[in-house]
């Protein structure tokens, strides 16, 4: 399923769909998708639990201090092996080390093969993280988006989708899920390249490692 995306068709057929999106694009330059690294992916998956309700900076402090007390192969048993006080003094809340706990716990056991997920379709990806603690449909669609780069990814729980939305298309009443799945129609299979010219509207690109 991790087929490479063709971002010059991909502008090239949004562009001939969506006028709005074209000028976006002329107004943006290439697609930033393609600069995002592939990350491995537990480390994608602890600095995402990390990073959830903290500024971007927050969230950076603390994940250099897990990652300092972890060492450099951060991997499921070194979480295992390190207290709830230690991770507590990095900086992590008790929710969180409960959402890393739960994490390590389904990689060790196979419930969550991590391994596996470059090869699985989109909804089965978000099936197989949401059952993580703490991780949510959000976070499993930038995962995708992000870490797997998947092209077709559409967050309409997003706020920073919803409200560019409402402002590039000139909507009076801010946009419903259902709504934002109809304009995206036109988007398809370039959704996840859509939504990058929408947060870069907006100077709001979630930040992904």
């Amino acid at each position: 399923m991790g087929l490479a995306i063709d971002y010059s068709r991909a502008r090239r057929v949004l562009a001939r769909r969506d006028p709005i999106l074209r000028d976006l694009m002329r107004r943006h330059g290439p697609c930033g998708l393609a600069d995002s690294q592939h990350t491995d992916p537990f480390v994608a998956l602890v600095r995402a639990i990390i990073s959830q309700q903290l500024s971007t900076k927050a969230a950076a402090t603390i994940a250099g201090r897990v990652e300092t007390l972890l060492g450099e192969a951060l991997a499921p048993a070194r979480v295992t092996s390190v207290s709830d006080v230690q991770l507590r003094g990095a900086g992590l809340s008790g929710q969180k080390i409960g959402y890393l706990r739960d994490l390590c716990r389904r990689i060790e056991d196979r419930s969550l093969p991590l391994d596996t997920l470059e090869a699985m379709a989109d909804e089965d990806v978000i099936a197989a993280l949401t059952q993580v603690k703490g991780i949510g449909r959000w976070t499993a669609e930038m995962f995708l988006m992000f870490r797997l780069h998947r092209p077709d990814v559409l967050p309409v729980g997003d706020l920073g989708i919803v409200k560019a939305v409402q402002r590039n298309y000139r909507l009076r009443k801010v946009p419903s899920a259902a709504r934002l799945h109809r304009l995206g129609e036109a988007w398809r299979p370039y959704r996840s390249v859509a939504c990058w010219y929408l947060w870069a509207s907006l100077d709001n690109v979630p930040v992904q490692e």
